[in-house]
Protein backbone atom coordinates (compact mmCIF):
# COMPACT_ATOMS: atom_id res chain seq x y z
CA UNK A 1 0.00 0.00 0.00
CA UNK A 2 2.98 2.52 0.67
CA UNK A 3 4.45 1.30 -2.52
CA UNK A 4 1.42 2.35 -4.59
CA UNK A 5 0.60 5.74 -2.47
CA UNK A 6 4.23 6.58 -3.03
CA UNK A 7 3.50 5.57 -7.11
CA UNK A 8 0.60 7.89 -7.04
CA UNK A 9 2.47 10.84 -5.01
CA UNK A 10 5.40 10.56 -7.63
CA UNK A 11 2.70 11.12 -10.43
CA UNK A 12 0.70 13.48 -8.83
CA UNK A 13 4.03 15.54 -8.00
CA UNK A 14 4.80 15.10 -12.37
CA UNK A 15 2.06 16.45 -13.26
CA UNK A 16 1.74 19.16 -10.94
CA UNK A 17 5.13 19.96 -12.13
CA UNK A 18 3.88 19.76 -16.16
CA UNK A 19 1.18 21.98 -14.74
CA UNK A 20 3.28 24.74 -13.15
CA UNK A 21 5.77 24.49 -16.08
CA UNK A 22 2.84 25.06 -18.58
CA UNK A 23 1.59 27.69 -16.04
CA UNK A 24 4.79 29.84 -16.29
CA UNK A 25 5.28 29.45 -19.92
CA UNK A 26 5.08 33.05 -21.62
CA UNK A 27 1.31 33.65 -22.33
CA UNK A 28 0.79 34.00 -26.29
CA UNK A 29 -2.55 33.92 -28.03
CA UNK A 30 -2.68 32.59 -31.84
CA UNK A 31 -5.85 34.07 -33.62
CA UNK A 32 -7.56 31.67 -35.93
CA UNK A 33 -10.93 31.90 -37.49
CA UNK A 34 -14.71 30.97 -36.81
CA UNK A 35 -15.41 28.12 -35.08
CA UNK A 36 -17.13 26.08 -37.44
CA UNK A 37 -13.93 26.23 -40.05
CA UNK A 38 -10.93 24.70 -40.46
CA UNK A 39 -8.90 27.40 -38.87
CA UNK A 40 -10.22 26.91 -34.95
CA UNK A 41 -9.64 23.36 -34.50
CA UNK A 42 -6.30 23.50 -36.18
CA UNK A 43 -5.21 26.82 -34.14
CA UNK A 44 -5.75 24.33 -31.65
CA UNK A 45 -4.20 21.62 -32.39
CA UNK A 46 -1.08 24.39 -33.41
CA UNK A 47 -1.26 25.92 -29.73
CA UNK A 48 -1.17 23.05 -27.63
CA UNK A 49 1.80 21.10 -30.02
CA UNK A 50 3.64 25.00 -29.10
CA UNK A 51 2.81 24.85 -25.75
CA UNK A 52 3.77 21.09 -24.79
CA UNK A 53 7.02 20.73 -26.84
CA UNK A 54 8.61 23.97 -26.17
CA UNK A 55 9.94 22.78 -22.78
CA UNK A 56 7.52 25.29 -20.67
CA UNK A 57 8.76 28.30 -22.94
CA UNK A 58 5.29 29.09 -23.97
CA UNK A 59 1.60 29.21 -23.41
CA UNK A 60 -0.66 29.28 -26.61
CA UNK A 61 -4.58 30.05 -26.43
CA UNK A 62 -5.90 29.92 -29.80
CA UNK A 63 -8.71 32.56 -30.00
CA UNK A 64 -11.42 32.00 -32.10
CA UNK A 65 -11.75 35.69 -34.91
CA UNK A 66 -13.47 36.69 -37.99
CA UNK A 67 -10.54 35.02 -39.45
CA UNK A 68 -8.10 36.62 -42.32
CA UNK A 69 -8.63 40.17 -42.44
CA UNK A 70 -9.42 40.60 -39.10
CA UNK A 71 -6.15 38.66 -37.99
CA UNK A 72 -4.43 40.46 -40.29
CA UNK A 73 -5.27 43.88 -38.09
CA UNK A 74 -4.98 42.23 -34.56
CA UNK A 75 -1.43 41.44 -35.27
CA UNK A 76 -0.67 44.67 -36.56
CA UNK A 77 -1.74 46.30 -33.47
CA UNK A 78 0.23 43.98 -31.82
CA UNK A 79 -3.45 42.55 -29.98
CA UNK A 80 -2.44 38.91 -30.38
CA UNK A 81 0.57 37.46 -31.11
CA UNK A 82 0.27 35.31 -34.00
CA UNK A 83 -1.87 34.05 -36.28
CA UNK A 84 -3.65 32.08 -39.34
CA UNK A 85 -4.50 33.89 -42.22
CA UNK A 86 -4.58 33.53 -46.23
CA UNK A 87 -1.35 34.31 -47.92
CA UNK A 88 -2.90 36.58 -50.46
CA UNK A 89 -4.80 38.50 -47.80
CA UNK A 90 -1.27 39.01 -46.13
CA UNK A 91 0.06 40.56 -49.17
CA UNK A 92 -2.92 42.58 -50.17
CA UNK A 93 -2.48 43.77 -46.15
CA UNK A 94 1.22 44.28 -46.40
CA UNK A 95 1.06 45.70 -49.92
CA UNK A 96 -1.80 48.16 -48.96
CA UNK A 97 -3.20 46.81 -52.49
CA UNK A 98 -7.56 46.52 -52.43
CA UNK A 99 -9.77 45.58 -50.28
CA UNK A 100 -7.26 46.77 -47.83
CA UNK A 101 -6.05 50.94 -47.69
CA UNK A 102 -2.30 52.16 -49.11
CA UNK A 103 -2.07 54.61 -46.56
CA UNK A 104 -2.87 51.98 -44.30
CA UNK A 105 -0.32 49.31 -44.74
CA UNK A 106 0.82 46.04 -42.43
CA UNK A 107 4.20 46.12 -42.22
CA UNK A 108 4.51 45.35 -38.67
CA UNK A 109 3.47 42.12 -40.17
CA UNK A 110 5.67 38.62 -40.81
CA UNK A 111 5.10 35.54 -41.77
CA UNK A 112 6.36 32.60 -39.63
CA UNK A 113 5.08 29.74 -42.45
CA UNK A 114 3.42 28.11 -44.28
CA UNK A 115 0.77 25.24 -43.62
CA UNK A 116 -1.45 23.87 -45.84
CA UNK A 117 -3.03 24.69 -49.05
CA UNK A 118 -6.75 26.27 -49.73
CA UNK A 119 -7.63 25.44 -53.66
CA UNK A 120 -9.52 26.91 -56.24
CA UNK A 121 -12.12 24.70 -57.11
CA UNK A 122 -14.28 25.40 -59.97
CA UNK A 123 -17.35 23.82 -60.85
CA UNK A 124 -20.11 23.51 -63.11
CA UNK A 125 -23.04 21.65 -63.69
CA UNK A 126 -23.15 18.73 -66.30
CA UNK A 127 -25.95 20.16 -68.12
CA UNK A 128 -24.07 23.61 -68.54
CA UNK A 129 -21.73 22.93 -71.38
CA UNK A 130 -18.98 23.94 -69.49
CA UNK A 131 -15.76 21.90 -69.97
CA UNK A 132 -12.94 24.94 -69.61
CA UNK A 133 -12.83 28.58 -67.71
CA UNK A 134 -13.55 30.32 -70.75
CA UNK A 135 -16.84 28.62 -71.30
CA UNK A 136 -18.30 30.64 -68.29
CA UNK A 137 -19.60 33.18 -70.37
CA UNK A 138 -23.00 33.98 -70.24
CA UNK A 139 -23.83 31.56 -67.10
CA UNK A 140 -24.75 32.01 -63.88
CA UNK A 141 -21.60 31.65 -61.59
CA UNK A 142 -21.18 31.87 -57.77
CA UNK A 143 -18.24 34.28 -57.00
CA UNK A 144 -18.28 34.12 -53.01
CA UNK A 145 -19.33 36.68 -50.98
CA UNK A 146 -18.92 40.31 -52.02
CA UNK A 147 -15.52 41.49 -51.39
CA UNK A 148 -14.29 38.27 -49.95
CA UNK A 149 -11.25 36.72 -50.51
CA UNK A 150 -12.87 33.84 -52.76
CA UNK A 151 -14.56 36.96 -54.92
CA UNK A 152 -10.92 38.62 -55.40
CA UNK A 153 -9.93 35.45 -56.37
CA UNK A 154 -12.23 35.29 -58.85
CA UNK A 155 -11.52 38.85 -60.52
CA UNK A 156 -8.25 37.73 -60.75
CA UNK A 157 -8.18 34.88 -62.22
CA UNK A 158 -11.20 35.36 -64.71
CA UNK A 159 -9.40 38.74 -66.53
CA UNK A 160 -6.83 35.91 -67.94
CA UNK A 161 -9.48 33.91 -69.20
CA UNK A 162 -11.51 36.25 -71.07
CA UNK A 163 -14.36 36.77 -68.22
CA UNK A 164 -15.52 39.65 -66.56
CA UNK A 165 -18.51 40.58 -64.75
CA UNK A 166 -20.38 42.04 -68.21
CA UNK A 167 -20.12 38.59 -69.72
CA UNK A 168 -20.43 36.88 -66.63
CA UNK A 169 -23.28 36.94 -64.67
CA UNK A 170 -21.84 36.96 -60.96
CA UNK A 171 -24.23 35.55 -58.00
CA UNK A 172 -22.50 36.83 -54.68
CA UNK A 173 -23.42 33.97 -52.51
CA UNK A 174 -21.33 32.32 -49.11
CA UNK A 175 -20.38 28.36 -49.49
CA UNK A 176 -23.47 26.92 -48.04
CA UNK A 177 -26.06 29.18 -50.02
CA UNK A 178 -24.09 28.45 -52.95
CA UNK A 179 -24.88 24.80 -52.18
CA UNK A 180 -28.14 24.93 -52.00
CA UNK A 181 -28.67 26.85 -54.82
CA UNK A 182 -26.36 24.79 -57.16
CA UNK A 183 -28.63 21.25 -55.96
CA UNK A 184 -31.71 23.48 -57.03
CA UNK A 185 -30.01 24.31 -60.76
CA UNK A 186 -30.14 28.09 -60.31
CA UNK A 187 -26.52 28.30 -61.07
CA UNK A 188 -24.18 27.36 -63.99
CA UNK A 189 -21.60 27.00 -61.65
CA UNK A 190 -19.24 28.45 -58.69
CA UNK A 191 -15.60 28.43 -57.47
CA UNK A 192 -14.50 28.36 -53.76
CA UNK A 193 -11.20 29.07 -52.82
CA UNK A 194 -10.91 26.30 -49.71
CA UNK A 195 -9.06 23.99 -48.33
CA UNK A 196 -10.24 20.07 -49.39
CA UNK A 197 -12.38 18.15 -48.88
CA UNK A 198 -15.16 20.72 -48.69
CA UNK A 199 -18.45 19.22 -46.94
CA UNK A 200 -20.54 21.79 -49.45
CA UNK A 201 -18.75 20.17 -52.35
CA UNK A 202 -19.27 17.00 -50.58
CA UNK A 203 -23.09 17.09 -50.31
CA UNK A 204 -22.90 18.35 -54.22
CA UNK A 205 -21.56 15.55 -55.47
CA UNK A 206 -23.15 13.06 -53.63
CA UNK A 207 -26.28 14.26 -55.02
CA UNK A 208 -25.62 14.92 -59.02
CA UNK A 209 -22.33 14.54 -60.97
CA UNK A 210 -20.75 17.91 -61.59
CA UNK A 211 -17.53 18.88 -63.81
CA UNK A 212 -14.50 19.79 -62.02
CA UNK A 213 -13.29 22.81 -64.48
CA UNK A 214 -9.23 22.72 -64.93
CA UNK A 215 -7.00 25.77 -64.38
CA UNK A 216 -3.96 25.24 -66.65
CA UNK A 217 -2.09 26.10 -69.32
CA UNK A 218 -0.08 29.30 -70.05
CA UNK A 219 -2.61 31.57 -68.91
CA UNK A 220 -1.78 29.88 -65.22
CA UNK A 221 1.99 30.70 -65.84
CA UNK A 222 1.22 34.23 -66.60
CA UNK A 223 -1.17 34.89 -63.60
CA UNK A 224 1.64 33.17 -61.19
CA UNK A 225 3.87 35.66 -62.73
CA UNK A 226 1.60 38.53 -61.58
CA UNK A 227 0.39 37.22 -58.05
CA UNK A 228 3.12 34.81 -56.74
CA UNK A 229 1.31 34.39 -54.19
CA UNK A 230 -0.54 31.89 -55.93
CA UNK A 231 0.81 28.52 -56.80
CA UNK A 232 0.37 25.80 -59.69
CA UNK A 233 -1.21 22.89 -57.74
CA UNK A 234 -4.04 19.85 -58.43
CA UNK A 235 -7.08 18.68 -56.05
CA UNK A 236 -5.74 15.29 -55.24
CA UNK A 237 -7.69 12.29 -56.92
CA UNK A 238 -10.47 11.15 -54.83
CA UNK A 239 -11.08 14.19 -52.61
CA UNK A 240 -14.86 14.40 -54.26
CA UNK A 241 -17.38 11.63 -54.97
CA UNK A 242 -16.70 10.91 -59.48
CA UNK A 243 -13.53 12.87 -59.23
CA UNK A 244 -11.51 10.29 -59.99
CA UNK A 245 -8.49 12.00 -61.41
CA UNK A 246 -6.12 15.28 -59.88
CA UNK A 247 -7.85 18.57 -61.41
CA UNK A 248 -5.38 21.05 -61.89
CA UNK A 249 -5.72 24.23 -60.49
CA UNK A 250 -4.01 27.21 -57.98
CA UNK A 251 -4.41 27.27 -54.31
CA UNK A 252 -3.91 29.93 -51.81
CA UNK A 253 -1.80 29.30 -48.71
CA UNK A 254 -3.15 29.36 -45.09
CA UNK A 255 0.34 30.72 -43.20
CA UNK A 256 1.28 32.00 -39.91
CA UNK A 257 2.09 35.23 -39.00
CA UNK A 258 3.57 37.37 -36.07
CA UNK A 259 4.06 41.01 -34.91
CA UNK A 260 7.59 42.00 -35.84
CA UNK A 261 8.43 43.29 -32.73
CA UNK A 262 8.69 39.41 -31.05
CA UNK A 263 12.02 38.35 -30.53
CA UNK A 264 13.95 36.58 -32.34
CA UNK A 265 14.48 34.04 -30.10
CA UNK A 266 10.74 33.45 -28.88
CA UNK A 267 10.16 33.15 -32.81
CA UNK A 268 12.58 30.70 -33.60
CA UNK A 269 11.63 28.78 -30.44
CA UNK A 270 7.84 29.08 -31.82
CA UNK A 271 8.87 27.67 -35.39
CA UNK A 272 11.22 24.57 -34.25
CA UNK A 273 8.11 23.38 -31.33
CA UNK A 274 5.49 23.12 -34.17
CA UNK A 275 7.82 21.99 -37.34
CA UNK A 276 9.21 19.52 -35.59
CA UNK A 277 6.71 18.26 -34.17
CA UNK A 278 3.86 17.73 -37.30
CA UNK A 279 2.80 14.36 -36.44
CA UNK A 280 1.19 15.70 -33.18
CA UNK A 281 -0.57 18.25 -34.80
CA UNK A 282 -2.22 15.57 -37.29
CA UNK A 283 -3.06 13.42 -34.86
CA UNK A 284 -5.07 16.04 -33.28
CA UNK A 285 -6.15 17.70 -36.76
CA UNK A 286 -6.19 15.76 -40.29
CA UNK A 287 -5.39 19.32 -41.90
CA UNK A 288 -1.37 18.54 -39.98
CA UNK A 289 -0.58 15.74 -42.58
CA UNK A 290 -0.53 18.31 -44.79
CA UNK A 291 1.92 21.22 -43.27
CA UNK A 292 5.52 20.47 -44.26
CA UNK A 293 9.03 21.51 -43.53
CA UNK A 294 9.72 21.48 -47.08
CA UNK A 295 6.47 23.21 -48.14
CA UNK A 296 6.72 25.95 -45.50
CA UNK A 297 7.39 29.30 -47.85
CA UNK A 298 5.10 28.33 -50.54
CA UNK A 299 3.02 31.40 -51.83
CA UNK A 300 4.96 33.94 -49.34
CA UNK A 301 5.47 37.14 -50.42
CA UNK A 302 5.75 39.40 -47.41
CA UNK A 303 9.32 39.24 -45.64
CA UNK A 304 9.40 36.33 -42.88
CA UNK A 305 10.36 37.25 -38.98
CA UNK A 306 14.18 36.61 -38.71
CA UNK A 307 13.37 33.93 -36.12
CA UNK A 308 11.41 32.00 -38.31
CA UNK A 309 13.96 32.40 -41.01
CA UNK A 310 16.90 31.16 -38.83
CA UNK A 311 15.21 28.01 -38.22
CA UNK A 312 14.45 27.32 -41.87
CA UNK A 313 17.92 28.72 -42.94
CA UNK A 314 19.25 25.48 -40.40
CA UNK A 315 16.82 23.01 -42.25
CA UNK A 316 17.97 24.16 -45.88
CA UNK A 317 14.95 25.85 -47.05
CA UNK A 318 15.42 28.56 -49.33
CA UNK A 319 13.24 31.73 -48.52
CA UNK A 320 11.83 34.33 -50.85
CA UNK A 321 13.87 37.27 -51.35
Amino acid sequence: MKKIMSLFLACGLLLGAASAALADGKRLTLATGGTSGVYFPLGGAIAQVISTKSDGKFSVTAQATGASGENMRLVQANDVDFAMVQNDVADAAYKGTPPFRPDNKMTDVMAMGRLYPEYLHVVASTDSGVKKLEDFKGKKVSVGARGSGNEVNCRQIFQYFGLDYKNVEPIFLPYGETADQFKDRQLDGFVFTIGTPNPAIQDITTAQSVQFIPVEGAKVDELVGKFPFLVKDAIPAGTYKGQDKPVPTLSVQCILIVNKNMSDDDVYAMTKALYENLDDVAKAHNKGTEISVAHAADGITIPFHPGAARYFAEKGIKLPQ
